[in-house]
């Protein structure tokens, strides 16, 4: 085997390493999102605790994955499109890392809630828009690990989905606003928790067209796909 050849194993073999890490934190992300939504359907604020507590594993993670892909860079001197496939994988770190802190955010959002009067069926709404972006964060991360350019496009439409999952529980809960005055608390609580999950669709769009740029070089062409038509409204 001539030197450049161990190079390009040696390569190999850090890069899967560093893609084992990017699912490894994908998985704890999935996990956070299930978790989150589960406390807040049942109000457990022991669940929502765990979930809080467990952002930090997610952060060390994307620590790790920066760190390795920078010795990588420092070690292996990359070509241009191996040199691709770093950057990808630290910009899908930075996202699933975002995604994390939105799952904290939803679960510490959830104890509060505890506290208050249920806002209708409002929660069971948010808890099916939490269970369609898991499936959508989970289908971006596959796509990626397949080099799936096909399977990231399907991902990168399939957001409008949760766009309009955000516009039907956002009416909902201008509903139960203007039919009872003493919701308005809880459902401003409700309405962060349902943007915040629609963002984790956003990150998990961006991961796939990450996955579009890794695969073909070139970054997807015009706007993404969008059916969130509440900006207007929330002024």
């Amino acid at each position: 085997m001539n030197t450049d050849q161990h190079i390009l194993r040696a390569f190999d073999r850090d890069l899967e390493a560093v893609q084992a890490l990017i699912m490894k934190m994908g998985g704890l992300v999935e996990a956070a999102l299930d978790d989150a939504a589960a406390a807040l359907t049942h109000r457990d604020e022991e669940l929502a605790t765990k979930v809080r507590l467990g952002d930090k594993a997610i952060d060390a993670l994307e620590e790790q994955v920066h760190a390795e892909c920078a010795r990588l860079i420092a070690l292996r001197s990359p070509t241009a499109t191996d040199l691709r496939t770093v950057l990808s994988v630290m910009r899908i770190a930075s996202s699933l890392e975002r995604c994390g802190d939105y799952a904290k955010n939803l679960a510490k959002r959830a104890t509060v809630l505890v506290q208050m009067s249920p806002v209708g069926g409002s929660s069971a709404s948010i808890a099916r828009m939490a269970k369609s972006v898991q499936v959508l964060l989970k289908d971006a991360l596959d796509a990626f690990i397949q080099r799936d350019a096909v399977a990231a496009h399907r991902v990168r439409q399939a957001d409008q989905e949760i766009d309009q999952f955000y516009n039907a529980v956002f009416r909902e809960l201008l509903t139960h606003m203007m039919e009872d005055p003493r919701n308005i608390t809880a459902a401003m609580h409700l309405h962060f928790i349902a943007k915040n999950i629609e963002r984790v669709g956003d990150h998990a769009t961006s991961i796939a067209e990450q996955v579009i740029y890794l695969v073909t070089g070139e970054v997807p062409e015009g706007s993404r796909p969008k059916a969130d038509v509440t900006s207007m409204q929330e002024g």
